[in-house]
């Protein structure tokens, strides 16, 4: 997973030029859950089609140019380590927050499953 790999490739959109904010999402592994257990880790499950439906719904809102999304999964993720890279790409500040916000929770509530591993 590379974030700055994310921002260049939509550096080189053809509608680049309608870009005015490049906001960006980095899930990092937490220490604790949110019940307040020591987490040791965590591993992740991807419903790819549901995220495909997720970003190409998300990209139709206004002034979004580009979403795009990587998430490590499927690997026993230790405390600090990255977990999604979510950035989105559009006009102004207003649409380009309520998108990232949206997709993000969308992501978070339909598309991962997260398996916690305690102390």
């Amino acid at each position: 997973m590379n974030m700055l790999m994310l921002i260049d490739k939509i550096k080189k959109n053809p509608e680049y030029d309608r870009v005015g904010m490049i906001l960006c999402h980095n899930g990092v592994v937490r220490g604790t859950s949110r019940d307040g257990r020591k987490v040791s880790g965590l591993k992740i499950a991807v419903d790819h089609s549901k995220l495909k439906q997720i970003v190409e719904e998300n990209k139709k809102m206004a002034g979004i140019i580009e979403i795009l999304v990587e998430i490590e999964e499927d690997k026993d993720l230790l405390v600090g380590e990255d977990v999604m890279f979510l950035v989105v790409a559009g006009d102004i500040r207003d649409n380009v927050i309520k998108s990232l916000n949206d997709t993000l929770n969308a992501i978070k509530t339909t598309v991962t499953k997260k398996t916690e591993f305690y102390l």
